[in-house]
Protein backbone atom coordinates (compact mmCIF):
# COMPACT_ATOMS: atom_id res chain seq x y z
CA UNK A 1 0.00 0.00 0.00
CA UNK A 2 3.32 2.57 0.84
CA UNK A 3 4.32 1.84 -2.76
CA UNK A 4 2.79 4.53 -4.65
CA UNK A 5 3.50 7.40 -2.05
CA UNK A 6 7.01 6.01 -2.09
CA UNK A 7 7.08 6.60 -5.66
CA UNK A 8 5.27 10.06 -5.74
CA UNK A 9 8.47 10.85 -3.59
CA UNK A 10 11.44 9.56 -6.12
CA UNK A 11 12.15 6.04 -4.82
CA UNK A 12 10.64 3.40 -7.72
CA UNK A 13 10.42 0.26 -5.72
CA UNK A 14 8.57 -1.61 -8.58
CA UNK A 15 11.58 -3.84 -9.33
CA UNK A 16 11.71 -5.59 -5.92
CA UNK A 17 9.15 -8.35 -4.27
CA UNK A 18 6.19 -6.71 -2.37
CA UNK A 19 6.93 -7.92 0.63
CA UNK A 20 9.91 -8.15 3.47
CA UNK A 21 12.14 -10.24 4.59
CA UNK A 22 12.58 -9.92 8.41
CA UNK A 23 16.06 -10.95 8.88
CA UNK A 24 16.78 -11.62 12.29
CA UNK A 25 20.73 -10.81 13.26
CA UNK A 26 20.80 -11.53 16.55
CA UNK A 27 22.50 -11.69 19.00
CA UNK A 28 23.81 -8.27 16.85
CA UNK A 29 21.91 -5.11 16.57
CA UNK A 30 21.83 -2.01 14.35
CA UNK A 31 22.14 1.73 14.33
CA UNK A 32 20.81 3.87 11.25
CA UNK A 33 23.12 6.03 10.92
CA UNK A 34 22.91 8.51 7.01
CA UNK A 35 20.14 6.31 5.12
CA UNK A 36 20.06 6.82 1.82
CA UNK A 37 15.96 8.03 1.29
CA UNK A 38 14.22 9.54 4.63
CA UNK A 39 10.77 10.40 3.97
CA UNK A 40 9.24 12.59 6.94
CA UNK A 41 5.40 12.40 7.79
CA UNK A 42 4.10 10.29 4.87
CA UNK A 43 0.19 9.88 5.65
CA UNK A 44 -0.20 6.46 3.74
CA UNK A 45 -3.21 5.11 5.39
CA UNK A 46 -6.29 6.79 6.20
CA UNK A 47 -6.68 5.19 9.44
CA UNK A 48 -3.16 5.59 10.71
CA UNK A 49 -1.35 8.85 11.51
CA UNK A 50 1.51 9.86 9.23
CA UNK A 51 4.60 7.94 9.69
CA UNK A 52 8.44 8.14 8.76
CA UNK A 53 10.48 5.97 6.31
CA UNK A 54 14.19 5.48 5.67
CA UNK A 55 15.85 3.13 3.20
CA UNK A 56 18.84 1.91 3.16
CA UNK A 57 21.26 -0.25 0.46
CA UNK A 58 22.28 -3.85 1.21
CA UNK A 59 23.53 -6.63 -1.04
CA UNK A 60 22.14 -10.38 -0.13
CA UNK A 61 24.94 -12.86 -1.05
CA UNK A 62 23.08 -16.24 -1.91
CA UNK A 63 25.11 -19.39 -2.92
CA UNK A 64 23.44 -20.27 -6.20
CA UNK A 65 23.77 -23.92 -7.46
CA UNK A 66 23.38 -22.24 -10.98
CA UNK A 67 26.81 -21.13 -10.77
CA UNK A 68 30.64 -22.58 -10.61
CA UNK A 69 31.03 -24.31 -7.07
CA UNK A 70 32.05 -21.05 -4.56
CA UNK A 71 29.99 -18.48 -6.62
CA UNK A 72 27.32 -16.27 -5.28
CA UNK A 73 24.81 -14.68 -6.42
CA UNK A 74 24.12 -11.45 -5.51
CA UNK A 75 20.83 -9.26 -4.85
CA UNK A 76 20.49 -5.89 -5.07
CA UNK A 77 17.87 -4.56 -2.01
CA UNK A 78 17.00 -1.91 0.54
CA UNK A 79 16.58 -2.09 4.06
CA UNK A 80 13.13 -1.03 4.93
CA UNK A 81 13.11 1.13 8.07
CA UNK A 82 9.81 2.55 9.83
CA UNK A 83 10.64 5.07 12.17
CA UNK A 84 9.54 3.44 15.40
CA UNK A 85 9.05 6.91 17.04
CA UNK A 86 6.36 7.60 14.25
CA UNK A 87 4.31 4.12 14.82
CA UNK A 88 4.41 3.99 18.86
CA UNK A 89 2.11 0.89 18.72
CA UNK A 90 4.09 -1.54 16.03
CA UNK A 91 7.42 -2.96 18.05
CA UNK A 92 10.28 -3.26 16.00
CA UNK A 93 12.75 -5.51 17.31
CA UNK A 94 16.33 -3.89 17.60
CA UNK A 95 17.77 -7.21 16.30
CA UNK A 96 15.45 -7.51 13.38
CA UNK A 97 16.42 -5.86 9.66
CA UNK A 98 13.42 -5.67 7.04
CA UNK A 99 15.20 -6.13 3.78
CA UNK A 100 13.21 -5.47 0.12
CA UNK A 101 15.24 -7.14 -2.57
CA UNK A 102 13.90 -9.42 -5.80
CA UNK A 103 12.29 -12.86 -4.85
CA UNK A 104 13.73 -15.35 -3.77
CA UNK A 105 12.99 -18.92 -4.75
CA UNK A 106 12.93 -21.34 -2.04
CA UNK A 107 13.61 -19.04 0.92
CA UNK A 108 11.95 -20.41 4.10
CA UNK A 109 11.64 -19.17 7.74
CA UNK A 110 15.02 -20.14 9.42
CA UNK A 111 17.36 -19.75 6.53
CA UNK A 112 20.69 -18.36 6.74
CA UNK A 113 21.29 -15.30 4.19
CA UNK A 114 24.80 -13.19 3.98
CA UNK A 115 23.77 -9.43 3.72
CA UNK A 116 26.04 -7.22 3.00
CA UNK A 117 25.65 -3.68 4.01
CA UNK A 118 27.15 -0.30 3.90
CA UNK A 119 28.75 1.12 6.83
CA UNK A 120 28.30 4.61 6.23
CA UNK A 121 24.45 3.96 6.28
CA UNK A 122 24.09 1.54 9.01
CA UNK A 123 26.25 0.11 11.70
CA UNK A 124 25.86 -3.30 12.89
CA UNK A 125 27.15 -4.35 16.36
Amino acid sequence: MQVPYFAELGLKLEQYHSATINLAIFPHQYKIINPKYTFRNVKWSAENPAEDFSFLDCRILLPSERLTLGKVEVLRGLIYYPHPETKPEHFQSPDVLEILTGYIDNLHYGDELTLEVNSQQIKIY
